[in-house]
């Protein structure tokens, strides 16, 4: 028996069905705009998706001349990373990895998986590394492709294409310094970026828990990261942009290949963590220093979902942390729900989520009430006020000098990471990570996560703290 619509349910429907649409052929736009399910299925307006699109239409004269264009343009500077705070120097190193256990996700036809990863770790202050400066927040090729039409400046933070000078960005760790005297058993902290984004693009965060006594290991998930730099020198352009268009179960489809790539990636890092042999290459002392008993993971976005879901899924990690990260899907799956697993079942170990301000962040509602319900330990909620969905990465810290010199628009900057100070994000996502992973990893205790706080009042539990 056919059942007739009324005229208004007709309508909503139309409606819904053409917003879906729509979203879909912007499949690939504002890659980090409000959380894992809205960046690749953005809102309609999310002028963002235009500039790869653009790009790409150009003909080669007009692009010719565009480029001529902006070389000939002063390159606007991006601002500085904030100084770790901790009492130790920190140290950098990066490795490229081959799992030879399973073929890339994204493109089998290239042979084993690649992942690259950098350390950050505490050194000694009076123990430089033969006088070496400071590490580049990128390296020189990915930083010109993070910065053109085609890399995550562009599609996820809406910085003019080639307008800023992304390569003259320095961190505060040194190449190959020596690890901090009398390191013996250092927890270790995995981190994992937002969708697109480099393992680069929250440095200012991993290097405050490196001068805290973490080693943290950022993980770099290749053809989803904007780009990786691969061991021979080739440059590893991320496959989401060409998703522009594609129809909507094929982004629910990337969508569950990114998060198992990057728990697979995640539980690779591990395995390699474990090896005595692979440790032995790191620079002197630090090998033996990592204490593998105590591993946590922590993310922003799509980072902060592979974090959760990879504590489900392996239970070598103690704790983890969600940065403004969506936990579900824009489809259901054969069980009928657009939840994750570990949405829909929790975890059994200590999990804080950290959540974003205003209307983006209904986007985290369903997945992160669910996962609530279903843990089983130690929990908390927290919300920035002012805070959006970038305001946990970098990208409080370097675009607001882009946007007073003209590369980034001030309505996109206030999209992006909100109203609230940059110094007070930085200092208040600091403090409740280390507060965190003080507890859960080192067993020190400071009861900054017990309830407010008058020294961060723009941070608000959502509820009580549950065991």
């Amino acid at each position: 028996m056919a059942v007739h619509e009324r005229g208004g349910e007709r309508r909503d429907r139309a409606r819904r069905d053409s917003g879906l649409r729509r979203r879909a052929v912007l499949a690939a736009g504002a890659l980090a705009a409000t959380g894992l399910l809205s960046a690749l299925v953005p809102a309609p307006d999310a002028h963002a998706a235009q500039a790869p699109a653009q790009a790409a239409a150009e003909s080669p004269a007009t692009a010719t001349a565009t480029a001529s264009t902006t070389a000939a343009t002063a390159k606007s500077t991006p601002g500085a990373l904030p100084a770790p705070t901790g009492p130790h120097a920190v140290g950098t190193v990066t490795r490229h990895l081959v799992d030879t256990a399973r073929k890339d996700p994204w493109k089998p036809e290239r042979g084993d998986r690649q992942v690259a990863i950098s350390l950050f770790y505490p050194a000694d202050r009076d123990r430089p590394a033969g006088g070496k400066a400071p590490a580049p927040h990128m390296d020189p090729s990915s930083a010109a492709h993070f910065g053109s039409a085609r890399g995550a400046g562009s599609f996820n933070h809406h910085v003019r294409p080639d307008a800023a000078d992304w390569a003259s960005t320095r961190t505060h760790a040194r190449v190959d310094a020596p690890v901090a005297r009398g390191s013996r058993s250092l927890p270790v902290v995995l981190y994992s970026a937002g969708l697109g984004d480099p393992r680069t693009w929250n440095t200012g965060l991993a290097e405050e828990l490196a001068s805290r006594g973490y080693v943290v290991v950022t993980v770099d998930h290749t053809y989803d990261s904007s780009e990786v730099r691969l061991a021979n020198g080739e440059l590893a352009e991320s496959a989401l942009p060409a998703l522009a268009g594609a129809p909507v179960t094929e982004v629910d489809a990337a969508l569950r290949r990114a998060v198992q790539a990057r728990v697979d990636d995640t539980r690779f890092v591990l395995d390699t963590l474990g090896s005595a042999r692979w440790r032995r290459d790191l620079p002197h002392g630090l090998g033996d220093a990592l204490d593998l008993r105590r591993v946590g993971m922590a993310g922003q976005s799509a980072g902060g979902f592979t974090a959760a879901q990879a504590l489900h899924d392996d239970r070598r990690l103690k704790a983890g942390i969600n940065m403004d990260g969506q936990m579900d899907f824009p489809l259901p799956d054969g069980t009928g729900s657009k939840l994750s697993t570990v949405a829909r079942e929790g975890v059994d170990r200590p999990f804080l989520l950290l959540g974003s301000d205003g209307p983006g962040a209904a986007g985290n509602r369903a997945s992160w009430a669910s996962f609530r319900q279903h843990t089983r330990a130690w929990q908390a909620e927290l919300t920035m006020a002012g805070a959006a969905h970038g305001t946990y990465t970098d990208g409080v810290s370097l675009l607001p000098a882009l946007a007073r010199q003209g590369a980034l628009p001030e309505e996109d900057l206030r999209q992006g990471i909100g109203t609230v100070r940059p110094e007070r994000a930085v200092a208040a996502t600091r403090a409740y990570v280390v507060a965190f992973f003080d507890r859960f990893l080192k067993g020190r205790d400071g009861r900054l996560l017990d309830g407010p706080s008058p020294r961060f009042p723009e941070m608000r539990f959502q509820g009580s703290p549950a065991s």
